[in-house]
């Protein structure tokens, strides 16, 4: 109780007064903490679904935040729906088609590698409802790059031998992840709900007019324990870009599994 909401009134009133303070700091703090509560839209990468930022959900949610983690078409819990028309607009509409429903705004979007084509082109339909990005050791593209020509060599090896066998989908580079994506302890977790990548999806170049540079709060998370030139290339660009925070973690490439309360923590930081 601060001296400015302690008025004569209120200390002739005794009791009732008191519990009118006590009623009006309740109902500042409540606003005050409705205001705090924020929107956050996850994007997930390749082969996996929005199932991997379920401790990161969790967290957030358990502060009061509102989160939407949308698995895109034919992956994950939707990978019935695997098919050859699926490409890189059809993520983006997953996207965009989920914060129109939703009826979202003041969002917090947040991408995490295969996910920065994706949230690059959403932001190119919904960056009015967009108040900050995160991009989580995401590709950062530019305007008619495509996914193919940055990806490592297995998964381009994986594309490659699918498109020409004429498949919907390229699986995972054999025999399963490599450990640079993530921990142990988490590694056959993951490896037992990986599903083939959309090939459409890496075949075909993003438009983009500038959209993402156009969010006012913006940052790049890099996890340093997995190698990968063009996140290097990204953070470097960010970290001479004052428009951009930046943040390092030692983690692999799956933060959200490696490093949950931190990354919980981060996000709310900077949303």
């Amino acid at each position: 109780m601060t001296g400015s909401n302690v008025t004569r009134r209120g200390m002739i009133g005794g009791g009732v007064g008191l519990t009118a303070i006590a009623v009006s700091g309740e109902t500042i703090g409540a606003a005050r903490a409705q205001r705090a509560q924020k929107t956050f839209v996850l994007v997930h990468g390749t082969l996996v679904g929005g199932w991997y930022w379920r401790r990161v959900s969790d967290l957030l949610e358990k502060k009061g935040h509102k989160v939407f983690s949308p698995t895109l078409t034919g992956l994950g819990e939707r990978s019935h729906l695997l098919n050859k028309d699926i490409n890189l607009d059809t993520h983006i509409t997953d996207i965009v088609n989920v914060i129109k429903w939703e009826d979202l705004n003041d969002i917090c979007l947040v991408v995490h590698s295969y996910g920065g084509w994706v949230g690059s082109g959403a932001l190119e339909q919904i960056g009015d409802r967009v108040s900050s990005i995160v991009w989580l050791d995401a590709y950062k593209p530019q305007d008619g790059q495509k996914p193919i020509d940055f990806t490592n060599e297995g998964f381009r090896k994986a594309f490659l031998n699918s498109t020409e066998k004429g498949e919907a989908g390229f699986p995972i580079p054999p025999p399963k992840l490599p450990p640079i994506f993530v921990n142990e302890k988490d590694r056959g977790y993951v490896d037992s709900k990986l599903t083939p990548q959309p090939v459409g999806t890496y075949a075909q170049a993003i438009r983009l007019s500038g959209a993402r540079e156009k969010v006012a709060k913006k940052t790049y998370i890099r996890a340093t324990k997995f190698p990968n030139a063009a996140f290097d290339k990204a953070l470097a660009e960010c970290k001479t870009d004052p428009s951009w925070n930046t943040f390092e973690i030692n983690a692999y490439h799956i933060v959200m599994l490696d490093e949950p309360e931190w990354l919980a923590d981060t996000l709310m930081k900077v949303a």
